[in-house]
């Protein structure tokens, strides 16, 4: 049974590519995503795309009203720079999840073909070397989190309009630590994958043998 392109496999997706997006890798036996980690990054994803409808009612309601009653909306430039950051890291996870991060293909592809196993290890390289640069990020995200959390930090002008800091460092810090994880289950997937892999070649190059 061949999953759906927005639940690829962990061993596809660290790939580029889905089972409905062209080549992908076989890799059937292995257990899907968790389905709570597919239903959080899904519910997330589809926030971050309400988040963008709203952002861009806000941004024509400013237009409008600055040009045509010379009466703008307060504080959109701030809630602009504040919602690009949100909804980043709102789809984050699920983008890298659904195999839909934007990477070069062009050597791995036939290395697929001709060397499977260590294309198999180069991939959980990769995403072993994405979950090590998404927890330093989350390490160093964490602490400027609760600093504004704390003090009460704010983007705007007293007595204009204002808006809080801790909601989008929060954001931060959930969507780095939710692609820290995929990049880890891809990794484990991709590493069990090149070991069964290398197994095999092992087989068949023993019963080759006279």
């Amino acid at each position: 049974m061949v999953p759906a392109a927005d639940e690829a496999d962990p061993a596809t997706a660290v790939g580029g590519r889905s089972p409905g997006h062209g080549e992908g890798i076989e890799f059937d036996d292995e257990p899907g995503w968790p389905r709570a980690l597919v239903w959080l990054t899904r519910a997330l994803h589809v926030a971050g795309a309400l988040w963008t409808v709203a952002l861009m009612l806000l941004i024509n309601a400013d237009v409008i009203g600055r040009n045509a009653f010379d009466t703008p909306v307060r504080g959109v430039s701030e809630l602009v720079g504040l919602s690009i950051v949100g909804i980043v890291f709102l789809q984050l996870a699920d983008t890298l999840r659904c195999g839909r991060f934007t990477r070069a293909d062009v050597w791995l592809a036939p290395l697929r073909r001709r060397r499977p196993a260590l294309a198999a290890a180069l991939q959980a390289l990769h995403a072993a070397l994405g979950t090590a640069l998404m927890a330093v990020m989350l390490w160093a995200a964490w602490p400027q989190f609760l600093d504004v959390a704390r003090v009460g930090e704010y983007v705007g002008a007293l007595g204009d309009f204002t808006a809080p800091l801790w909601p989008v460092r929060l954001l931060i810090v959930l969507g780095l630590g939710l692609t820290a994880l995929t990049f880890a289950i891809m990794a484990l997937a991709q590493g069990r994958r090149a070991w069964r892999l290398r197994q095999g070649a092992r087989a068949q190059a023993d019963g080759a043998q006279p």
